[in-house]
């Protein structure tokens, strides 16, 4: 059994949706072709899920000694958090209202088998 460490940024202000674009372009990369990937994303939220990646890497770098060369991102995730709900005031007394979501990113990144 491998050893497998993982890095989560709760309430994330972005969709899930787009986040999950990000999130699948590096699943199952290695940690260095990942970082470079997200690097050149026109996505904002590539820069989140980057600092997930760091975060991941340093936890597995710092807990469990395993150099960060020798990294691979097993599974990476967007979960849907909780919605700010706002309101804009339109015409004649009515409002509209504003969903503003968040986002839950996991990282996890593993050792490659040899």
């Amino acid at each position: 059994m491998s050893i497998r460490v993982k890095a989560t940024a709760k309430y994330v202000r972005g969709s899930t949706r787009r986040a999950q674009l990000v999130v699948r372009a590096i699943k199952g990369k290695q940690v260095a072709d990942a970082a470079s990937i997200l690097r050149f994303l026109p996505h904002s939220s590539a820069r989140d899920v980057a600092s997930v990646l760091k975060s991941a890497t340093a936890n597995a770098e710092a807990n469990h000694g395993i150099p960060a060369e020798r990294l691979w991102v097993v599974d990476a995730s967007a979960d849907e958090g909780p919605t700010m709900k706002r309101f804009r005031p339109r015409a004649q007394g009515r409002a509209f209202s504003i969903n503003k979501p968040m986002t839950h990113i996991t990282v996890t990144v593993s050792p490659k088998e040899a």
